[in-house]
């Protein structure tokens, strides 16, 4: 495929006089475009609830997540995972970036290393991939050269691929375990992909990170259970969780708090009874899940069904 038969690469002569036409006008079909961005994933729904599922799996074996890319596609990426420390705990250790240019390319444009193939694979080398690991590859096109290369060494050696593109059909759909498409076709200002086809990226990225913690355990009740809590406003916050989920005052969920030593899983289960010893092993038990660590809890505890029925379900 080549960039002039890329949907995303088309000139589209609706906007062929975007620069003479009023500024509100413009902003109306820009903003016109980013709905239709927002639209173009719902066909992929399955495929991305199919991905979280599949991610999840391998991260509740212990593995990583690592996301590459090149360009606007490798910041989105990045942003993603960033985004996951703070909201669900993940651990920074658990992460990984390969981005064409390096981390600089961030905030400095590195177009040149989005075709080093060589260099994608060096730069995944280092991360000592494994079967448990899972690389998400982002490229609005679907060819970028880095990127696919990320794919293919990631695949060598067993990892989960997943590739979310904007152009089908594209290499990356084909090379990964995986495939999310988002075809968002022409850009109002051609070929400029950190608009519509950025916009259904984002989109993608946030479905699938998200339903893959909520696999994963790390929301409980529509609650962020392993958040962390970083200051003030958060710590309230956590409190009004715990006293929520285990049906407590205030000053006890603090307490609970208290007694787990910041960590909200533990803290409910100390509200609910258990000591933050016994909350901590049947978190283990449980990989991480409280509605599984409570139903333990209360197996073990011989506590009415009635009473905790509620909590858990």
């Amino acid at each position: 495929m080549t960039p002039t038969e890329m949907k995303t690469e088309a000139i589209s002569e609706r906007y062929a006089d975007l620069d003479k036409w009023a500024t509100e006008a413009a902003v109306e079909a820009m903003w016109e475009g980013q709905l239709a961005a927002v639209a173009a994933v719902r066909s992929e729904i399955s495929a991305i609830a199919q991905a979280a599922d599949a991610a999840a799996e391998r991260f509740l074996a212990g593995g990583r997540l690592i996301y590459g890319g090149a360009g606007t596609s490798g910041r989105l990426a990045v942003q993603d995972g960033v985004e996951l420390g703070p909201t669900y705990g993940w651990p920074a250790h658990r992460l990984g970036y390969v981005i064409a240019g390096g981390m600089e390319a961030l905030v400095k444009s590195a177009e040149l290393a989005e075709d080093d193939s060589a260099a994608a694979r060096a730069d995944l080398g280092t991360i000592d991939l494994t079967r448990n690991d899972v690389v998400v590859g982002v490229a609005a096109s679907g060819r970028t050269p880095y990127t696919l290369a990320v794919i293919d060494a990631a695949a060598e050696v067993g990892a989960l691929t997943i590739g979310i593109a904007n152009n089908r059909p594209s290499a990356i759909l084909d090379a990964a375990d995986i495939g999310i498409c988002a075809e968002t076709g022409a850009e109002i200002v051609a070929g400029s992909t950190r608009m519509k086809a950025g916009t259904a990226q984002k989109v993608v990225l946030n479905l699938f990170s998200t339903a893959a913690m909520i696999r994963c355990g790390r929301v409980y009740k529509g609650l962020m259970v392993d958040m962390v809590i970083s200051n003030d406003k958060l710590r309230r916050r956590a409190e009004t969780m715990i006293a929520r989920l285990a049906e407590t005052t205030p000053g006890d969920a603090a307490a609970a708090l208290d007694a787990a030593r910041g960590d909200i899983k533990t803290g409910v289960l100390c509200a609910l009874g258990a000591s933050a010893a016994d909350a901590k092993i049947l978190l283990t038990q449980s990989r991480g899940v409280l509605r599984d660590a409570i139903a333990q809890y209360a197996v073990k505890a011989e506590l009415p069904s009635e009473t905790y029925d509620r909590r858990i379900y």
